[in-house]
């Protein structure tokens, strides 16, 4: 089984360099299943249930989010009714949204997906070690292959997180910080990890944002609005190898698709 994890999607840029990529990705990299961190597809900031249907429509399965995800009141109904998108974890039980799914793939393999927010330097939460526990306890034994999207800040949060699920888990992939690490490997165990599987969007930018605006906030302390960049487009993720009788992953690797690189004049009207 092959499935590619596809970092932050950042604005209306990533969204297209998405629906421009997936379909060609999936054929010609033969993928089972594509997951997707979105919580910053809505002009950098939040999700949308339109913004929902349309990367569905692109070929995208499944939805993780991160600290952004209430940031639009109108994707609660959809976090409450549709089983491909999920809440972190380690969020409230009171809080819209499921805390696992189960996908599946078109040969009607199950998929179990996951996402936690982490502690370090980010909103106050419960404690995500704590939560993937509690959630692989709930897991049916028979679903073997179980990816965990880490939304976390610090590295060594990451790495906690990975050594602990090596063995229990097909994958440990870290998304939050818009920066692709060099790290991707398969533990002892059988887990494929990687500390941030990177950024879909704009890269001639500060993490997705205009150089120019963050750059005078920083500087100056004055309020600006920080608006999506526009230029130089990229999908970053990776894509994991495993096998679907373990669960076990058998081989990741590091993904970059520019935008000179896929047909993206066929999502010209993309909103």
């Amino acid at each position: 089984m092959r499935i590619l994890h596809i970092g932050d999607i950042v604005g209306r840029p990533g969204r297209r360099i998405v629906a421009a990529a997936v379909p060609k990705l999936r054929v010609e990299r033969q993928l089972d299943l594509v997951i997707a961190n979105a919580e910053n597809s809505a002009d950098g900031s939040g999700i949308t249930a339109k913004i929902f249907r349309q990367l569905m429509a692109a070929g995208v399965d499944c939805i993780t989010l991160g600290d952004h995800i209430y940031r639009r009141k109108e994707i609660y109904e959809t976090l409450q009714t549709d089983a491909r998108i999920v809440k972190p974890a380690n969020f409230p039980a009171e809080a819209p949204g499921r805390a696992w799914t189960v996908v599946k793939t078109a040969q009607g393999q199950s998929v179990a997906v996951i996402s936690l927010l982490g502690r370090v330097f980010m909103r106050p939460v419960d404690c995500p070690f704590a939560a993937a526990d509690r959630i692989l306890a709930e897991i049916p034994a028979d679903v073997r292959v179980r990816m965990v999207d880490f939304h976390a800040e610090a590295t060594s949060d990451k790495q906690v997180m990975g050594r602990m699920l090596d063995g229990r888990v097909s994958a440990v992939l870290g998304t939050h910080t818009h920066v692709a690490t060099a790290d991707e490997q398969i533990f002892p165990g059988g887990t494929a990890f990687q500390c941030d599987v990177g950024m879909t969007g704009p890269f001639e930018s500060i993490l997705g944002r205009r150089i120019d605006r963050v750059t005078e906030a920083t500087r100056t302390f004055r309020p600006t609005e920080f608006e999506v960049a526009l230029r130089d487009v990229r999908l970053q993720g990776a894509i994991v190898d495993i096998d679907p009788a373990t669960g076990r992953a058998t081989g990741i690797e590091r993904l970059t698709v520019r935008a000179d690189e896929v047909p993206m004049a066929a999502v010209d009207g993309l909103d």
